[in-house]
């Protein structure tokens, strides 16, 4: 059976430690914050500064992570199976429509854009990677608590605050479970109006390894709702084509 490694566990607690604190920290201070003696995180911190992790100030020779654990993340990152599964899905669907496109990632408390491309068209909807949008007022959001069995839907609802965005945001939670059966029985759901004004989103969902996920299309709602049947049309064949299982 594998062991874990304490070492390991020390290193990425350092970098976590560096996380929470947000300044650079003298080798006492390290050892005060992950509880070990001084000695020991002298051998770790001087083992992160020599493989290029860590700096050391001259003067006060207080230690501060380097942009090398960063960089390694951006390369790591960019070879991601799913962040290219997720640009390929959303590339399709503008490349289709001309609309915006986003695929989402389910949290506790909320969505994550794993991958956004913009319309090219001047009225348009912009999300950057990395935002996090609300459950209750997205179409990502709902899509995949729809996947939910409903009473961890409930649950997650009811743990989220649920502020009205605009006027026609829904915050009642058995109006937005009435919402996902409806989703769940037609396959596809929308935010009309809900977290943007003016703006409508269309989604569907799917599973990744197990793991609930979303693309949509959003826009102004006057040109979504002209072109909802091609735009739920262009949704499901995307998702068909990368997300066959589902």
């Amino acid at each position: 059976m594998p062991i874990k490694i304490p070492a390991v566990s020390r290193a990425m607690a350092v970098f976590e430690a560096f996380a929470r604190e947000k300044r650079d920290l003298s080798n006492s201070d390290m050892a005060r914050l992950l509880s070990v003696a001084d000695s020991s995180c002298s051998d770790l911190l001087h083992t992160l500064h020599s493989l290029g992790y860590l700096m050391r100030t001259s003067r006060t020779r207080r230690f501060y992570p380097t942009g090398r654990l960063l960089e390694t993340a951006r390369q790591i990152a960019g070879t991601d199976p799913l962040s290219r599964l997720a640009q390929e899905a959303v590339g399709r669907l503008t490349e289709a429509t001309n609309e915006s496109a986003f695929f989402g990632l389910l949290e506790p408390l909320a969505v994550r854009v794993a991958a956004a491309a913009q319309s090219r068209l001047p009225l348009r909807y912009i999300l950057d990677v990395g935002e996090r949008v609300a459950l209750h007022a997205s179409a990502l959001g709902k899509a995949m608590l729809g996947m939910l069995p409903e009473e961890e839907a409930r649950a997650r609802l009811d743990a989220i605050r649920r502020p009205a965005v605009t006027p026609n945001t829904v915050v009642d939670v058995e109006q937005l479970m009435a919402q996902l059966a409806r989703g769940r029985e037609q396959g596809w759901y929308e935010a009309h109006d809900e977290g943007t004004a003016g703006v409508t989103a269309l989604a569907v969902p799917a599973r990744l390894d197990d793991r609930p996920v979303a693309i949509s299309l959003a826009g102004p709602t006057e040109r979504i709702e002209r072109h909802r049947e091609p735009y739920l049309a262009a949704l499901r064949e995307v998702r068909d084509a990368l997300l066959p299982d589902n």
